[in-house]
């Protein structure tokens, strides 16, 4: 019976020291080194060397600190340091193998600067993300206005189509009307030039048109003839307009300055860049080109020819 009862003894004893022992582990000091891979406001967690992962929980009495000097020395710091690279040891209580509740967390400051160095790394690469992102909407954008582009660039090539079509009619009109003077005979002619992309008559030319027109008001039965010209810088209708505001200067000029009556000058010809008088390959060649033909016509049936 006393047997029994100190079996029985020798159990509760063993069952309560086991309880102890249990209860004691889960506040147990513990030790780990590890590498902060993810930071959260309470907590970090911890890449051990043997590839283990421990979240270590902070709370007001947690210390921070790195060392200062030789010895033992410790300067507190704040958490705010403890980033992800930031190679740390922690003691602490364990409350299971993957979870400890840290008592003081130590640094050192080079691995601070090393893991300082790898978020400044981070930082603009996640900047260049956004930027990239940026950049891909920004393009997409830019290809769907370079289709509308391309639409409106098709219909206004479309419309110079259109545009070369009805000055090439208006040059072979204007041609026929200038082939009907071929009862005409050319009784003085001179070439009033002009500056790239300019309608202005220099001073030399309009003391030219001035002799042309005198001498022709002493002829009985002139016209005088006028004929814009441009060079082939630019495009073809620009070019088109300027010939024909050349042509209606001189005349404008020939009117009011020269005093030749209107119904004695044709109908001005905007050629464009038809008929050049040089090529268009050499700068001398372009300024023969901008030109305005000037002519002064008789007819043969009064000159008697």
């Amino acid at each position: 019976m006393l047997g029994k009862r100190m079996r029985i003894m020798t159990g509760l004893f063993v069952v309560c020291f086991m309880a102890l022992s249990s209860a004691c582990g889960q506040g147990e000091k513990v030790k780990v080194k590890g590498l902060i891979t993810t930071r959260t406001g309470e907590t970090i967690v911890l890449k051990t060397t043997d590839g283990n992962v421990v979240t270590v929980a902070l709370d007001d009495d947690t210390k921070v600190q790195q060392p200062k000097g030789l010895g033992m020395r410790k300067q507190k710091m704040s958490a705010a340091v403890l980033i992800p690279g930031l190679k740390v040891p922690v003691d602490g209580t364990g409350q299971d193998p993957a979870h400890i509740l840290a008592k003081s967390i130590t640094f050192d400051g080079d691995d601070l600067q090393t893991a300082q160095m790898i978020q400044a790394g981070l930082n603009p690469t996640e900047k260049k993300v956004a930027a990239n992102q940026q950049n891909v909407e920004a393009n997409k954008q830019n290809i769907e206005a370079n289709k509308q582009g391309i639409q409106a660039n098709q219909q206004n090539i479309a419309a110079n189509k259109e545009g070369i079509e009805a000055n090439t009619e208006e040059i072979a009109a204007t041609n026929q009307r200038f082939a009907e003077l071929s009862e005409y005979d050319t009784k003085a002619q001179i070439d009033v030039h002009f500056a790239s992309g300019s309608t202005k008559i220099s001073a030399q030319d309009r003391e030219a048109l001035k002799k042309l027109a005198h001498d022709a008001v002493t002829q009985t039965g002139y016209m005088v003839q006028v004929k814009g010209y441009a060079d082939t810088s630019g495009n073809a209708d620009m070019n088109q307009k300027l010939s024909m505001e050349r042509a209606q200067n001189v005349i404008a000029y020939l009117l009011q300055t020269c005093n030749v009556p209107v119904r004695h000058i044709v109908a001005p010809g905007a050629m464009g860049e038809a008929q050049p008088a040089a090529s268009n390959e050499t700068k001398t060649g372009r300024a023969e080109n901008r030109r305005v033909e000037v002519k002064v016509l008789i007819n043969k049936g009064i000159a008697g020819i």
